[in-house]
């Protein structure tokens, strides 16, 4: 989905795997022992690539083991794991129908967890651009640590991590639209300078021409040239922000309402000979 380079990755897991990362010997246990990564910033596991994989395990076996590390169990209790990468391969080999698989077993506090499996899903170019952004923001609010810190502990440059950390202001239906692979990160990106009801009207057009992302830059360039005509009052009641939204949502564009004691205005944009046209037949519609 993402169009970003995945290049630069110098660290790697190796660098992140305490003890300096060197494979021990293996350890064969149960599926049923070992638990999902409560840090795991992948939220979506696509079942079609979920089930190639299963597939491809059943025939080859599971070829790079996943690492966990060991939890406290009760006294006598045989040993439980929790996964710190590999979630994938966990849940391709019981879809495998396998019953144990070899892992490496490894400390890691919480913050090496998370940095794990989310370098280990930007080598594999994995995650989606919002559960990135959500894993940078959990190393911000959980632990502490700097934009220029996550850069370095995940390879990438610290204006790649803030543009992507950006990605959280969106408003929820431009972010559903990026997670459903509607728009790509480089169209969210573009949509970033508008403010939110500029942003919902401009993905309408995106995803209803299905504009590129140079062409999106454009359109949005159009959209913040069109400066609003000024009007009598800078105050605006609620019920005229209302109204000027419900046109908005009508006519699908910009629309600027300016209210006065003696009538007021309404100011339409278009962009485009066809967005002209548009309007034209929404409002005045086909006559013969």
């Amino acid at each position: 989905m993402s169009s970003r380079s995945r290049t630069g990755l110098g660290r790697g897991l190796g660098a992140l795997i305490p003890g300096g990362g060197a494979i021990a010997g293996l350890r064969r246990v149960s599926l049923d022992a070992i638990g999902p990564n409560p840090h795991q910033p992948r939220s979506v596991f696509a079942p079609e690539a979920l089930q190639e994989l299963a597939d491809s395990i059943r025939e080859v076996g599971l070829i790079q083991p996943p690492i966990v590390q060991q939890v406290s169990t009760e006294e006598g209790a045989p040993p439980r794991y929790q996964l710190v990468t590999g979630e994938r391969r966990w849940r391709a080999a019981r879809l495998a129908g396998l019953q144990h698989i070899d892992v490496i077993v490894k400390d890691a506090t919480p913050q090496e967890m998370l940095e794990l499996a989310l370098v280990e899903n930007i080598q594999r170019a994995d995650l989606n651009p919002l559960e990135e952004a959500n894993a940078y923001q959990q190393l911000v609010d959980e632990f502490g640590l700097t934009q220029e810190r996550i850069a370095e502990r995940v390879g990438r440059s610290r204006v790649s991590v803030t543009n992507t950390l950006r990605l959280l202001r969106l408003p929820e239906r431009v972010k559903s639209a990026l997670m459903q692979g509607e728009i790509t990160e480089g169209h969210a990106r573009a949509l970033l300078s508008l403010d939110v009801d500029e942003q919902l009207l401009a993905l309408k057009t995106v995803t209803r021409k299905q504009l590129s992302v140079r062409q999106t830059e454009e359109l949005v360039r159009r959209l913040e040239s069109a400066a609003p005509v000024g009007g009598p009052s800078n105050v605006r009641s609620p019920e005229t922000e209302a109204l000027e939204g419900q046109f908005r949502e009508a006519l699908g564009t910009k629309v600027d309402l300016f209210r006065s004691r003696k009538g007021g205005r309404l100011v339409i944009h278009f962009y485009s000979e066809e967005d002209l046209q548009a309007l034209y037949e929404r409002i005045v519609g086909d006559e013969e």
